[in-house]
C-alpha cells in the first residue's frame, strides 16, 4: 500500500533535481526554437550540405522544405463546431476502407507449474459504405511450454520476448494478408499499424532477434509498395527526437537533455496542422538501416496534447499520395475524437483484461485436469487471488 506522506517527503527531498532538469529542458527548447527559425531561412541545398558529413543526422528534409519553408504546414480547413468537422470527415472517408490491427497477450506466470501464454490479435475494417458494412474479428493463439523455453543468457529487458514477438508477428501477418487481398482496389484502403515502423527497441536484442523484427517491418513496407495499399504507423505519444537531433546538428547545439520532437512542436501547431515530410535517418544499431525507407510527419490531432507521429513508407511520399492519406488520418481522428477510430476499435476488440486473465487460467485448469496434466499454483498465487477477489 502506498503511503502518501512518505511519497511526498521523498519527492521534497529530490526537489532540486526536478527543478534543475526542468531548467535544462527550457534552455534546450529555447535553443531549438531559434534553430527552427534559422532552418526556415535555409535552402534545401544548404540544409543538405550541412548534413552531408553526418551519416545519420536524425532526419533528412524532403522537397517540401522548398515548397513550404516553415516546418509547420497549417491545415486548410476551418470549422465552427464538431458537426461540421464530422461532415468533412465523413466526406473524406466515404467509400474508402480503413483497416487496423492491434494485439494483446497473457504472458506466462511464474507461479504456475506449466508455462503457458496467450496472444490475441483483433482487427477492424470499416468500408465506409452507405450500408454501414464493417468487419470485426480476432485470432487467438496459445503458446505451450516448448514455445516459451527461455534461452541461456536471456536479455533482462525482454523477459517475455517470445510472447511479444509472436504478437508483433501476428499483427504484421494480418496487415500483410489484408494488403495482398486488396491489391489494386480503388480507392486504395488505408491500413493502420499501432506503433512505430522504426523498431529502434530491437537494437538492444541479440542480432538474430533484431533480424526477426527488421524482416517483419521490411515485409510490411514491401507489401505496401507492391500492392499500392497505403500503410501508416501511428504513435499517439511519441518521445522520438529525430527532428531535434537534426536541428542540433544544423545549429551546432550541444543539448543538456533530451527534448522530444512532439514537445518542441506542441506550442507551434493547431488542430490539423502537420509538419513537413521528413525521411527518418536515426542513428542506432538496428540491422540494415532500413529507416530511410520510412518517412514521417507530426500531426496535431487534439487541441491540447502534443502532436502524434505518423510514419509511412517512402513510396507514398514519392507517389504524391501522402496528402490524401493524411486527410484520411485526420478524418479518422475526428470520428475517434482525437485518436484514429479504427485503432481504437481494434484495441477494444483485442484487449485482454485482468478478468480475462483469470478466466483463461480457470479454463486452462479445467483443460489440465481433463488431460491429466500436473498443474499446480504456488501458495503465493493462491494467497494473492484470495486477497484480490
Amino acid at each position: 500500500m502506498l503511503h502518501p506522506g512518505k511519497v511526498i517527503a521523498a519527492l521534497e527531498a529530490k526537489r532540486d533535481r526536478f527543478t534543475a532538469a526542468e531548467e535544462i529542458r527550457r534552455e534546450d527548447l529555447d535553443a531549438l526554437g531559434q534553430a527552427l527559425e534559422e532552418l526556415a531561412a535555409l535552402s534545401l541545398a544548404e540544409v543538405e550540405s550541412r548534413l552531408s558529413g553526418i551519416p545519420w543526422p536524425g532526419a533528412r528534409p524532403t522537397a517540401e522544405h522548398e515548397q513550404y519553408g516553415d516546418i509547420v504546414i497549417p491545415f486548410a480547413e476551418n470549422w465552427s463546431n464538431h458537426r461540421q468537422a464530422r461532415e468533412w470527415a465523413l466526406g473524406v472517408l466515404q467509400g474508402v476502407p480503413t483497416f487496423a490491427v492491434d494485439g494483446s497477450q497473457i504472458s506466462p506466470a511464474r507461479d504456475i507449474s506449466i508455462p503457458v501464454a496467450v496472444v490475441q490479435v483483433g482487427w477492424f475494417e470499416n468500408r465506409h459504405q452507405a450500408n454501414g458494412a464493417y468487419v470485426k474479428d480476432i485470432a487467438v493463439e496459445v503458446l505451450p511450454p516448448d514455445e516459451l523455453a527461455e534461452d541461456e543468457g536471456e536479455e533482462s529487458g525482454f523477459p517475455d520476448w517470445r510472447v511479444n514477438w509472436r504478437r508483433f508477428e501476428m499483427e504484421v501477418e494480418r496487415l500483410v494478408a489484408y494488403m495482398q487481398a486488396n491489391a489494386g482496389v480503388q480507392p486504395p484502403p488505408l491500413c493502420f499499424f499501432d506503433g512505430s515502423l522504426v523498431v529502434s527497441f530491437a537494437q538492444h536484442m541479440r542480432p538474430e532477434r533484431q533480424r526477426l523484427y527488421v524482416d517483419a517491418v521490411l515485409l510490411l513496407l514491401d507489401t505496401s509498395e507492391q500492392t499500392g495499399v497505403p500503410l501508416v504507423g501511428y504513435v499517439d505519444t511519441s518521445y522520438a527526437n529525430d527532428l531535434t537531433v537534426m536541428l542540433a546538428h544544423l545549429a551546432g547545439l550541444s543539448l543538456g537533455g533530451r527534448v522530444s520532437d512532439a514537445g518542441l512542436l506542441r506550442p507551434r501547431m493547431r488542430w490539423g496542422d502537420r509538419t513537413q515530410v521528413y525521411v527518418c535517418a536515426r542513428d542506432d544499431d538496428v540491422l540494415d538501416k532500413y529507416y530511410e525507407r520510412v518517412c514521417f510527419v507530426y500531426l496535431k490531432t487534439t487541441a491540447n496534447n502534443p502532436p502524434a507521429r505518423v510514419e509511412f513508407p517512402r513510396w507514398l511520399y514519392e507517389a504524391g499520395e501522402h496528402e490524401r492519406v493524411l486527410d484520411l488520418v485526420r478524418a479518422e481522428c475526428v470520428v475517434g475524437t482525437g485518436y484514429p477510430y479504427p485503432l481504437e476499435t481494434a484495441d477494444a476488440v483485442a484487449v485482454l483484461t485482468m478478468q480475462d486473465r483469470e478466466r483463461f487460467y480457470r479454463l486452462f485448469q479445467e483443460f489440465a485436469e481433463r488431460e491429466g496434466l500436473p498443474l499446480r499454483f504456488s501458495r503465493k498465487a493462491v494467497s494473492k487471488r484470495g486477497r484480490r477477489i
